[in-house]
């Protein structure tokens, strides 16, 4: 472990421990309306959730008086995850798992920025979900390059850039038919946290039970691969449900209200 990550690793242990503080204030408080809105999943439930809107509260805060953007955090998470691909292609995992988690606070941030200065519109939408599938899809290229020569973790990486572009598009093309059915059990924010637990463990499980640097994060890569194709496939069965009966006559108001990719 380096002295970069040891640092990291604190930080990341000090977080943590506002979790009792947050228990304790957070009794009797009403959930953050973003959680509320949204079910839990199998990775995150309310009380996590909400406890990471509690936290990154002033920071928010913060963004909005200084007259931030949505865009420049679309425009970031985009760049991080860039910066993710080239770090993976360098090999430098631990470096890439903390680009990935940074990412993934500039997509909280952008749509809860443009809520609270009520920018939220079809535009922001558009180009938060589409910057999104950029970031992913530099960062699997860069770990594919990672692998090259290393035949089933690169399988592994390309199931999972694959899967994962699947599940927004079935999501994207049943919302264009007037459908919306986005749940499932690998959507964005679980596909992002297990690539960057994988990536930031990797050296010291590897090292630690003598395999070849990697390991741990290509059977990761697999597992969110195989999950998102789950997940594809379990969106394209319920749009393809409610379309059938709504062309049989038998209504077509169903829909899954999850709010994520």
């Amino acid at each position: 472990m380096t002295a970069a990550d040891a640092v990291a690793l604190s930080l990341v242990a000090a977080l943590l421990l506002t979790m009792p503080v947050f228990a304790v204030r957070a009794r009797g408080r009403p959930v953050d309306p973003d959680v509320a809105r949204r079910p839990t999943t199998v990775l995150f439930g309310y009380w996590v959730r909400d406890w990471l809107m509690w936290v990154i509260g002033p920071m928010e805060r913060a963004f909005v008086r200084a007259g931030i953007t949505p865009d420049f955090f679309n425009i970031l998470g985009a760049v991080l995850g860039l910066a993710a691909g080239v770090a993976f292609g360098f090999g430098a995992l631990s470096l890439a798992g903390w680009l990935i988690l940074l990412g993934g606070a500039a997509d909280i941030f952008d749509g809860r920025i443009a809520r609270a200065r009520g920018l939220a519109n079809d535009y922001g939408a558009f180009i938060d979900s589409t910057l999104d599938r950029f970031a992913e899809t530099f960062a699997f290229i860069g770990l594919a390059y990672y692998y090259t020569g290393r035949p089933w973790p690169t399988l592994a990486v390309a199931l999972a850039l694959g899967a994962s572009l699947l599940v927004s598009y079935a999501r994207a093309r049943g919302e264009s038919v007037g459908v919306s059915h986005k749940g499932g059990l690998m959507q964005r924010a679980e596909r992002l946290v297990l690539l960057a637990l994988g990536a930031l463990l990797d050296g010291t499980v590897t090292a630690a039970l003598s395999w070849r640097p990697g390991t741990l994060l290509a059977a990761v890569t697999l597992l969110i691969g195989i999950g998102a194709m789950g997940t594809a496939l379990y969106r394209t069965y319920g749009i393809a449900s409610i379309l059938k009966r709504r062309a049989h006559g038998y209504g077509g108001n169903e829909s899954n209200t999850t709010n994520r990719t």
